[in-house]
């Protein structure tokens, strides 16, 4: 049976969450790995629920949903209240936005909140790019894909106007996942 990790990334619409997403898939595409993914957000997509799902596998996968998150990315307290108890218990790992998010007592896994919205102000002087911080803290303390995908991805998926904050973002975010989990 092929080891399988189902990461769920969420926030509220204007997040970038989607984004995350697909350069999360597109890293463990270009990396070789199955992939498969899925979005939704409500109605009235800036800030209402949005989620962003991704199912890594080493071999084919059978059902491209998640069933139960290995992962959950919160960058919104509603998100985290509305997914943080559908992750799986004792080896389950909550990555919040740090600031953002205030974590719940007695849930039975890892919890590491990083400051992602406030590092994207504080250094790049742009929240829109929290998303690529927090990304960026995940793939390091995950190695769930490498900083070079993620890199590539970057370079596929941005507008070439972005690209360079998004890339400096990540590097912020690797930093922080180093920080914080080192």
């Amino acid at each position: 049976m092929p080891a399988i990790i189902q990461v769920r990334l969420s926030g509220f619409g204007g997040q970038g969450i989607v984004l995350a997403g697909i350069l999360l898939g597109e890293a463990g595409v270009i990396e070789g790995k199955y992939v498969a993914g899925s979005n939704s957000y409500g109605a009235q997509a800036r800030g209402s629920n949005c989620k962003s799902e991704i199912v890594f596998s080493d071999g084919p996968i059978d059902f491209p949903h998640l069933t139960k998150a290995d992962i959950l990315l919160a960058m919104s307290q509603g998100a985290y209240n509305l997914y943080c108890e559908d992750v799986k218990e004792g080896s389950g790992l909550i990555l919040f936005d740090q600031g953002q998010v205030m974590p719940r007592e007695g849930l039975h896994l890892i919890e590491i909140g990083v400051p992602a919205t406030e590092y994207a102000l504080k250094r790049l002087k742009n929240r829109q790019v929290a998303n690529i911080v927090l990304l960026g803290a995940f793939i390091e303390i995950t190695k769930i894909v490498s900083r070079k995908a993620m890199e590539k991805a970057i370079r596929v998926h941005v507008a070439e106007r972005f690209r360079s904050l998004n890339l400096k973002a990540l590097q912020i975010g690797i930093e922080l996942g180093r920080r914080v989990h080192g």
